[in-house]
């Protein structure tokens, strides 16, 4: 037994000191990025010439995807374009890395002409077949010139068969499909694998909202990935000053083999990265919630203090662990003071009381928008965006609606809004901020005309194009300033603040916590299912407790598959919780306290997992999702639905376990249903059997020792 335990301290040791050791060599003509799972190998221009990947593959096993010489970037300056193909001469190269573990290098090169000086990053992180890539372009000409048209990853693969024998998986990693294929916003992830290599390579763009690009066979056998084309609906443009820099967006691939189906890096690596090394905020947040509560339906605008102190000591009865005060509390959008007619006391004797109760108060802002009474627009008319024509616009709805004025982030708007966020967080407790409405584009207007800032006056940009991009980056920093304010205020960017339907990517991860996704209503078991289909669509890709999906209702007649459904994702309910019964608000407090013994045991609100052999949640079938802790392995949580199915019961099997640790399967109630390994549950699993041909059942799994 003694030496297992030393051999296993050795191959601890051993990984540790892997991990330490650089992941980037190079000589002078070469660069090597490898950390014993990946590797790329560059092609450096010295004294001058090209800048190409040469090589890209697993360490182990045939990779068969890329061509010998990829173009590796494009982009255009003034129109010209420059890749990896044109002449560059190096400056240097040098070690690099972030604050998340990644370790790599930067390539230092000098245009053929002597206009720009680029610098190439590239980091790695420990035991994961990363590669994460971004661009600095710096101008050393004598004018101001545009970047446009930016592909941070251009690959060059093999011939008929990688182009052929592809799926493309899209709309994260969720939509498979046949090539060509042009991606849009929803694009944060991409996969291309061939089922006949077992193969295959995951894109991941962390630009943006509309301003995401990744194509794959679109116009030549290329696998691209950055910003928009200066053809696109929502183009980029950045213009730099001289001797000034702009950084990119990163992207990160992962080439893989040896995988039968994507699903299987879809949930290993690909959660394993974004919650360890990315970056993202819930991974920041010292609590995470479990259970919210949300008065806008079927309230709406038209709350009072009395009432939402009514809603809050039902909620807090119902074991609710956030109380979120929806729109209708300001006296106008723009200058967001307290309407003292609904609340005379101000707001802060009603946060307190939240406080009180246990809960953790919230609010909701729209976060660019001002009414056209509002002091703030009288006072500063230069803060708002201009449409094509020079008018004031209403950037979130598609009519002349005279009550709203988008606000512009490149103006004095960003500081103006900050100060007033702050002052409800500091001085009046807010800790949670569900912030709204279009800033760049509409989720409800589909002309693309009818976005981003026109206005040729505005300090953070020069013109519309550049509008779009300048305006997500200073809501950003709005953000970040915020959470350095106060570090654990957990911001929900809705989204319509995105500017797409129900559009969430790795850019909101990095700067909120939550993403109000949807305003679903259905009462019944038809709106449970677009939950969970809305939750496994976007997870694993996205964290799944960034998935705020309303609106369910808690008096709903079949509110409790309302809250196991949202499990999944980040449970918030919505509706009048004074119509329970006190046995319905025993219920609920029993489902409250669950999640809560369960976060606090398992973490599980940081981990999901698609339950294998489900697939999408569709009528007729069943579906699940497991909340499996995989750094620890001590267990989680698992939930199975039954949604018109002919089939009475299936059998469930679970990944991510300790293979030789034995887990017991609980009901909510405690009652054991299984004993067995981690090898044995994966494999053999176990029985389930719903009556109801519309029901659902969670359970708890735990590692013994």
């Amino acid at each position: 037994m003694k030496s297992r335990v030393f051999v296993a301290f050795l191959s601890i040791v051993f990984a540790n000191s892997l991990f330490a050791m650089p992941f980037a060599k190079w000589s002078k003509t070469e660069l090597t990025l490898n950390n014993g799972i990946v590797q790329r190998v560059i092609q450096l221009p010295y004294p001058e010439g090209n800048f190409l990947t040469t090589s890209y593959k697993p360490v182990s096993g045939e990779y068969k995807y890329f061509q010998s010489t990829n173009t590796d970037f494009q982009f255009e300056i003034n129109g010209v374009p420059y890749s990896g193909k044109s002449n560059w001469s190096l400056i240097e190269v040098k070690p690099i890395t972030d604050l998340n573990e990644g370790d790599g290098a930067a390539v230092i090169l000098l245009s053929y002409d002597k206009k720009i000086e680029l610098t190439l990053k590239f980091l790695l992180y420990p035991n994961l077949p990363v590669i994460r890539k971004s661009l600095v372009v710096k101008n050393l000409s004598s004018s101001e010139f545009s970047l446009e048209s930016v592909d941070v990853e251009k690959f060059n693969v093999t011939g008929y068969f990688a182009t052929t024998f592809s799926w493309i998986y899209s709309d994260y990693g969720r939509r498979k499909s046949i090539g060509p294929y042009e991606g849009n916003m929803q694009d944060a992830l991409v996969i291309v694998h061939n089922t006949d290599l077992q193969s295959g390579i995951v894109i991941g763009n962390e630009a943006s909202g509309v301003m995401k690009h990744t194509s794959i066979f679109w116009e030549a056998p290329d696998i691209c990935s950055g910003l928009t084309h200066k053809d696109a609906r929502f183009p980029f443009r950045k213009w730099i000053k001289p001797n000034e820099s702009f950084e990119t967006p990163q992207v990160f691939t992962m080439v893989y083999n040896n995988h039968k189906d994507p699903d299987e890096i879809l949930n290993t690596a690909l959660p394993d990265f974004i919650r360890k090394h990315m970056g993202i905020r819930l991974s920041q947040l010292k609590e995470k919630p479990t259970f919210v509560y949300n008065t806008w339906h079927p309230f709406g605008k038209e709350i009072n203090e009395k009432l939402v102190m009514e809603l809050a000591k039902a909620a807090a009865a119902a074991g609710m662990k956030e109380f979120v005060i929806d729109d209708g509390w300001q006296d106008n959008y723009g200058d967001w003071g307290i309407n003292k007619t609904k609340f005379p006391n101000g707001l802060k004797p009603v946060f307190d009381y939240i406080k009180s109760l246990g809960m953790k108060p919230g609010l909701w802002v729209s976060v660019g928008s001002a009414s056209s009474v509002s002091k703030v627009y009288h006072e500063h008319p230069e803060w708002f965006v201009r449409d094509e024509k020079g008018n004031f616009a209403n950037l979130q709805l598609d009519n002349a609606n005279d009550e709203i004025r988008s606000a512009c982030f490149s103006t004095g708007w960003k500081d103006y809004i900050k100060d007033i966020l702050l002052k409800l967080a500091l001085d009046n407790g807010l800790e949670y901020m569900k912030l709204d409405f279009a800033v760049v584009t509409s989720a409800y207007v589909f002309d693309h005309d009818k976005s981003g800032c026109y206005a040729t006056n505005h300090p953070g940009h020069q013109d519309h194009n550049e509008s779009l991009y300048v305006n997500y980056e200073r809501m950003w920093v709005l953000f970040d300033e915020l959470h350095v304010a106060k570090p654990n205020l957990f911001i929900d960017c809705t989204f319509e603040a995105m500017g797409g339907l129900q559009l969430i990517d790795y850019a909101m991860l990095k700067h909120a916590e939550g993403n109000w996704l949807s305003n679903f209503e259905e009462p019944d078991e038809s709106g449970d299912l677009r939950i969970r289909n809305m939750a496994w669509w976007r997870s694993p890709a996205m964290s799944a407790t960034a998935l705020v999906i309303g609106n369910p209702r808690m008096d709903d007649k079949g509110w409790e598959m309302h809250i196991k459904s949202l499990v999944g994702a980040l449970p918030i309910m919505l509706g009048d919780p004074r119509k329970l019964s006190q046995g319905d608000l025993n219920k609920y407090r029993a489902y409250a306290d669950w999640l809560h013994v369960m976060q606090t045991k398992y973490d599980i609100m940081s981990y999901r997992q698609d339950l294998y052999g489900f697939g999408e949640p569709k009528e007729g079938c069943w579906d699940g999702f497991q909340r499996i802790n995989t750094d620890t392995k001590t267990g989680g949580i698992v939930g199975v639905f039954r949604h018109g199915s002919i089939e009475s019961s299936r059998k469930v099997t679970l990944n991510g376990l300790d293979p030789e640790r034995t887990y017991e399967v609980k009901s909510m109630d405690g009652r054991l249903i299984v004993k067995s390994t981690g090898e044995e549950l994966k494999n053999t699993g176990f029985e389930r059997s719903l009556n109801d041909i519309y029901s659902g059942e969670l359970f708890e799994i735990t590692g013994k020792f």
